[in-house]
């Protein structure tokens, strides 16, 4: 018997590297990033039985209509599945809104997988993914579940198989970014591009913070908020054997050999009363659960 209620862990995202390669005729850019989900999470609950689809959260800032991507998620199931329920979704928000970590496309993928639990696996994770990139160019990926090198606008991903070790410190500095303003405001002629990674990045690849780490968005997003650089210095001076922004920002992370130094770490930035500081490992994807 399928649960009515559930319980999903939604995790944030990270981007490792994130080059932008070009721009499309359609007016996205393609994309080549490493990302890689990690434990600062969302949790994503499910309930079955209303007639209509209903969304709340504990956060303020996420809007609670047909805007909201989980909602919309839910919407286009249920169209896909050609059935006329209803869902109430209440998200309890960990992960900071609007700041590089893709709260909203991570939740959206944890509401497919979940309601395609609960009909019994009616799709594939490849019809759920294209379900997903309708919504957003990051929910392919959470639904892929695994990091993975991404091309095109994202939605190209292959598993990445190899090792990163890494404790993150991910500080937060306390307001939003708009992603399509970044993207308005890029220069395609100023970023560095794949071609310029001394040595081609492929899934055989070992990852090297001191080779690999690169975000072509970070000088935009950067240049309005120099809030940005100092965060990156200072995970350095605390240890960080690199430091970047991730996504269209404004979260920045910090990658620790050692749990106890990121923790000293994480306890520094955290000092600053505007930002929030975390400490993430690789998010493993065992911890999500239906109740």
């Amino acid at each position: 018997m399928n649960p009515a209620f559930m319980k999903l862990l939604s995790p944030a995202k990270i981007n490792l590297f994130l080059q932008v390669t070009g721009k499309r005729a359609d007016g996205y850019h393609e994309l080549f990033s490493l990302m890689c989900c990690v434990d600062l999470c969302d949790t994503v609950f499910l309930q079955f039985g209303p007639k209509n689809i209903r969304i709340e959260s504990s956060d303020p800032q996420i809007p609670l209509d047909e805007t909201n991507l989980a909602c919309r998620a839910a919407a286009v199931f249920f169209k896909m599945l050609n059935v006329n329920d209803g869902l109430e979704i209440f998200i309890d928000k960990s992960i900071p809104v609007a700041a590089g970590l893709g709260g909203g496309s991570s939740n959206a993928a944890s509401v497919l997988k979940g309601l395609n639990q609960h009909y019994g696996h009616p799709f594939s994770r490849n019809q759920l993914m294209s379900m997903g990139l309708g919504l957003g160019a990051d929910v392919p990926f959470f639904l892929f579940g695994k990091p993975a090198l991404a091309r095109g606008i994202g939605e190209k991903l292959q598993a990445y198989p190899g090792k990163l070790p890494f404790h993150f410190v991910v500080v937060y500095p306390g307001f939003m970014v708009s992603t399509a303003e970044v993207f308005q405001n890029l220069n395609l002629g100023l970023t560095k591009g794949e071609k310029n990674f001394k040595k081609p990045f492929s899934i055989k690849t070992c990852f090297d913070p001191g080779l690999h780490l690169c975000n072509d968005l970070e000088i935009v997003t950067a240049s309005e908020h120099p809030v940005i650089t100092s965060i990156k210095e200072q995970l350095l001076t605390y240890g960080a054997l690199g430091a970047l922004m991730s996504g269209s920002g404004p979260t920045v992370f910090g990658l620790f050999s050692e749990s106890h130094t990121a923790e000293r770490a994480k306890q520094a930035m955290g000092e600053n009363a505007r930002w929030d500081a975390f400490v993430c490992g690789v998010f493993d994807g065992t911890h999500s659960n239906a109740e």
